[in-house]
């Protein structure tokens, strides 16, 4: 299978709601032209970024329906699926795949704290449900699972699995990840705070949560790593490291700080869905310093 389709900077979706709260089409679609006009290779819909975990299943699909009408042939598409139970997340795997989507991914389930045999039943069953390649999620800081290289190895018998995308904050992951499966296999870079010392270490590509915020800083990064300029790297993982600490640091949840800047910047895709806090208050006045910041950083290393 010709991976290169997947590797670059792929966007984590954001859930574009109307003034209602309801999942938006005219907004979803909105903010998929806007970042296809960026020049991101893909977008990865349905994850944490699009607050999966707080909608039901119509509301899942009717995003990935949007981001395909508005998005397929343009952009790489990767379904997040993961789900409380295997059900519902079979389910969203066939609607994406009946969508023509590229891949899918889920995280793995959340709550109960299962053996590895349980997980890698969950995401096994995912893929048999399919004929699409399967994108492993590791993110043990939200799911409480991390996974071990011996489930990874496993997991990876499984031709259908074509790459993982890793969030756990050691980097050493990435590297043993790769290392493990080989050229023939993507691993994409999860934390934003370390998408250059990632793409060093072994990351093929990256999926992330902030990359919509600041598409043009992510993609000069890639830019820079993959031209060997890692002085310039090293530089604007920097100022990006500085504008995530900027969107913690609000009242409000990151992403509702995130959905505040792209309305300056001319993309309105709504608030959050409680019990996510919007940003509110003085704090709005902040959201318009950070946006400053991307904008000066945007001007700095477009000289």
């Amino acid at each position: 299978m010709n991976l290169e389709k997947f590797k670059g900077i792929i966007p984590a979706f954001y859930a574009c709601y109307d003034d209602a709260g309801e999942v938006s089409e005219i907004r979803t679609k909105d903010l998929c032209n806007y970042l296809y006009e960026k020049g991101v290779k893909g977008l990865y819909v349905g994850g944490s970024s699009g607050e999966c975990i707080y909608q039901n299943l119509e509301e899942r699909k009717a995003t990935l329906k949007y981001v395909a009408e508005a998005a397929k042939g343009k952009l790489t598409l990767i379904a997040h699926v993961g789900a409380p139970s295997t059900r519902d997340s079979v389910i969203l795997a066939k609607y994406a795949e009946e969508l023509g989507y590229d891949a899918l991914s889920a995280i793995p389930p959340i709550y109960f704290k299962l053996p590895d045999s349980s997980v890698i039943k969950y995401w096994s069953e995912i893929m048999e449900s399919t004929e699409l390649p399967f994108i492993i999620y590791n993110i043990p800081q939200t799911t409480g699972y991390n996974l071990s290289l011996s489930a990874f190895r496993k997991l990876i018998e499984n031709k259908k699995v074509i790459g993982v995308k890793n969030s756990s904050m050691p980097v050493m992951d990435i590297e043993r990840f790769k290392a493990a499966a080989g050229e023939d296999f993507i691993v994409f870079n999860g934390p934003d705070e370390q998408y250059v010392s990632g793409r060093v270490i072994g990351a093929d590509s990256g999926i992330g949560g902030t990359y919509a915020a600041m598409p043009e800083l992510l993609l000069k990064a890639e830019e820079f790593v993959s031209s060997g300029n890692f002085e310039q790297a090293k530089n604007i993982q920097r100022d990006i490291n500085d504008i995530i600490i900027a969107l913690c640091s609000l009242n409000g949840h990151m992403y509702s700080t995130i959905k505040e800047l792209l309305k300056l910047r001319g993309v309105n895709v709504g608030s959050v869905r409680g019990p996510l806090e919007p940003v509110t208050g003085e704090d709005l006045k902040k959201v318009e310093e950070i946006k400053d910041m991307i904008d000066q950083a945007i001007l700095k290393y477009s000289r």
